[in-house]
């Protein structure tokens, strides 16, 4: 959704190019292993806001399904900035959703604020769900931007 005004300011003629920041913007999510048969399938990706502005919090929201419960486990997310290895963290999958995850539909929803010195560009995440004994539940990765204006308390 991207909206243009015109107006004219004295003599001259004014392009505003209207970017909404608050719209969640859906990731094209494709599978680390696309002939694996994983426990939990990945439908979508949201990230809000899109791009990911620099010093602010982004949310990601992950929307996916398991046929069976699962009781604990942890998320592995790894950060490429082009082909660089940028990021790496660990986290508890029941500090990301509610735990035990029931049967069916249910959604990740990762916070983080990224520091006003990142780099602006294109980035791919991949994320790695692990279940009891570290068995691999699903591997997913997801291109994400981070926008070239940095928030007002970078500057």
């Amino acid at each position: 959704m991207r909206a243009s005004i015109c107006f004219l300011l004295g003599n001259f003629l004014v392009l505003a190019i209207v970017i909404p920041s608050s719209v969640a913007e859906g990731a094209s999510v494709e599978y680390c292993n696309k002939k694996a048969d994983y426990a939990v399938k990945v439908s979508g990706v949201d990230i809000d806001p899109y791009p990911v502005v620099r010093g602010k919090e982004a949310t990601f929201n992950i929307s996916a399904s398991t046929g069976k419960g699962i009781s604990n486990g942890k998320l592995l997310i790894d950060v490429k900035y082009f082909f660089f290895h940028v990021y790496q963290e660990t986290h508890d999958l029941c500090k990301e959703t509610s735990c035990p995850v029931s049967s069916g539909d249910f959604v990740l929803s990762h916070q983080q604020t990224l520091p006003g010195y990142t780099p602006p560009g294109s980035y791919t995440l991949q994320l790695k769900l692990l279940g009891e004994d570290n068995k691999e539940l699903t591997c997913v990765s997801f291109g994400f931007s981070i926008g070239f204006i940095s928030s007002v308390a970078d500057s």
